[in-house]
């Protein structure tokens, strides 16, 4: 197999493993929608990148993060719903890119690059999934409970405040890592849909993340091979294969726990 595709299946299968996993967590909490509006902050990274030169995965990442940032001090200042924070924040960073970001070098952030994902990047994707993974895992039952009953998790003792913003930032992370992937325009793909597939089919919460990660894999093995093979663009192809397998979930479908 050529060297150049094993590092696009290797960074493909970490980033859809992951967001699925996230993607469990996201869509109990009614949140996939947010992981949106951080994707399109990755455009003024991009912009940013191109103007001084260097690499634009390195772009995106910082403002990512400083939008989940943002959000979070937004929230816990005005109170109001993540969802239209987001949208504040979705707003600021298009709006700004646009203004910078030359529109014949705007491809590889709406559909992805991991066709020509490096080396290090691919360790880099390795590394930061698998601390996702990690953050998420440990965030999991406290994170469950505050969007079941918030007030028992404060009687609970649990840091409402600061459980938000690890959340924000590991939903930030995944979307950096999304983009790369199947670019800023639809990596709410990666988040939302295997989850969604997986509770179509699954009786309880254990099955449930199991089958999530499993299937975003899945797209994203079957999306990056089709593609290399047929010559299509990648990312759309992966967001495609998650379509399919979502469809074919309805066929299997089981009563949601």
């Amino acid at each position: 197999m050529q060297y150049q595709l094993m590092l696009s299946l290797i960074s493909g299968i970490f980033i859809s493993g992951v967001a699925s996993y996230l993607g469990t967590l996201m869509l109990s909490k009614k949140m996939s929608v947010v992981a949106e509006p951080l994707a399109h902050l990755a455009f003024p990274g991009v912009a940013l990148a191109i103007i001084l030169g260097f690499n634009i995965s390195l772009g995106v990442a910082p403002f990512v993060i400083l939008g989940a940032i943002l959000i979070w001090l937004l929230e816990e200042r005005t109170k109001l719903p993540m969802e239209n924070l987001s949208a504040i924040v979705f707003a600021a960073g298009v709006g700004g890119a646009l203004l910078f970001l030359p529109v014949d070098k705007a491809e590889e952030i709406l559909v992805g690059k991991i066709e020509k994902i490096t080396y290090p990047e691919t360790i880099i994707v390795v590394i930061s999934s698998l601390l996702v993974f990690y953050i998420i895992q440990q965030l999991y039952q406290k994170m469950m409970l505050i969007n079941v009953h918030e007030d028992l998790a404060i009687i609970e003792g649990i840091n409402i405040k600061l459980y938000n913003l690890f959340y924000l930032l590991s939903i930030a992370i995944a979307v950096a890592l999304g983009v790369d992937l199947v670019g800023g325009l639809i990596t709410t793909a990666l988040i939302a849909i295997p989850p969604a597939a997986a509770r179509n089919i699954s009786k309880g919460l254990k099955l449930y993340k199991i089958l999530a990660v499993i299937l975003g894999v899945i797209a994203a093995i079957a999306g990056i091979l089709i593609a290399h093979f047929l010559h299509l663009p990648t990312g759309p192809m992966v967001v495609v294969s998650n379509v399919i397998l979502f469809l074919i979930s309805l066929v299997f479908h089981k009563k949601v726990f």
